[in-house]
């Protein structure tokens, strides 16, 4: 296989922009290479949110990100929405834009979830021609991200990472590799997550999500609510290891704490990411990490990255 990307420029280490951290984030203009803004948030023109993305928008890059696309539904794709869509990109410019391999809503009905698929050659077939009808009205590649599941279809013949591959490889579109729903869905369905990166085309991968869960034992459920745990830590190395430098953000949706917090946590990226490929030049071109803040406002000690370091190099 040729080892050309196709893929955008690395953008760094970046942070879900969250309506929390607004005023943080233009009083104090911390040094976050960029930010991931929720695209539903802003398909309306004008107002309080727009104001806001439009003036950190033009400070930061930005990537888009939605979650109503539906690209793998049997209804018609919703050309209001894409306009939308397309009207928002040409307003912000955003680097990229995804969303995810999953369907949302059946007989015009929304089900506000993120639903696995049947991984089939029909369904590979499906998605991939929506998908080339999506980059055609929008202009360019899009990102489809990997779900987290918690069932399974009797139908399915091939693994979810074929699945993944194949659609991408028929669509020509690009890959986001959410590292957390990885974890949570080898725990849910008995896997290994390693066997997940290794069938994953490099070439193709733009971004990767991290995040937190919530476990319960006999099964993880994606919750974005708390800090990332160990376990996904590992699994982002192994990733780093297998992808090369991949622009690389961090999801919170729920328990969400001041953003030196946040800050704080996207260090320990920053961090595994040195030490797995050191002197790398694409991390040389990353200014995140220049004014560290723990989360009272006050310069963090290199302890907690360093412990993080121990338990992945084991």
């Amino acid at each position: 296989m040729p080892d050309t990307r196709i893929t955008e420029d690395f953008l760094g280490f970046g942070l879900g922009l969250r309506t929390d951290h607004f005023e943080h984030i233009l009083q104090h203009q911390p040094d976050i290479d960029w930010f991931e803004v929720l695209s539903e948030n802003y398909l309306v023109a004008g107002g309080k949110p727009r104001y806001y993305l439009e003036a950190i928008a033009e400070q930061y890059p930005v990537v888009m990100h939605g979650v109503s696309m539906s690209i793998g539904s049997t209804d018609p794709l919703d050309m209001d929405y894409l306009k939308a869509l397309k009207k928002l990109s040409n307003d912000i410019q955003p680097k990229w834009i995804s969303d995810h391999i999953c369907w949302t809503s059946i007989h015009g009905v929304n089900s506000h979830d993120l639903l696995p698929l049947p991984y089939t050659e029909e369904t590979v077939n499906h998605v991939a021609q929506r998908v080339k009808q999506v980059q055609d009205v929008l202009g360019r590649r899009i990102l489809l991200e990997n779900v987290s599941s918690y069932l399974s279809y009797q139908d399915s013949t091939m693994d979810e990472w074929d699945f993944l591959s194949q659609v991408a490889e028929a669509a020509d579109c690009l890959i986001l590799l959410d590292i957390n729903n990885i974890y949570v869905s080898a725990r849910n369905h008995h896997f290994n997550p390693l066997d997940y990166l290794k069938k994953i085309d490099p070439r193709r991968v733009q971004q990767f999500h991290l995040a937190g869960h919530t476990d319960y034992g006999d099964y993880v459920i994606d919750t974005h609510d708390h800090d990332i745990p160990p376990s996904v830590w590992t699994l982002y190395q192994a990733a780093l290891e297998r992808f090369g430098p991949v622009s690389t953000m961090i999801e919170r949706d729920a328990n969400i704490p001041e953003f030196p917090a946040l800050y704080n946590e996207l260090l320990e990226a920053k961090h595994i990411a040195q030490l797995t490929l050191p002197e790398h030049p694409a991390l040389a071109r990353s200014r995140f990490g220049s004014s560290t803040l723990n989360p009272k406002g006050k310069p963090a000690s290199a302890c907690s990255h360093h412990a993080t370091a121990q338990r992945i190099r084991g």
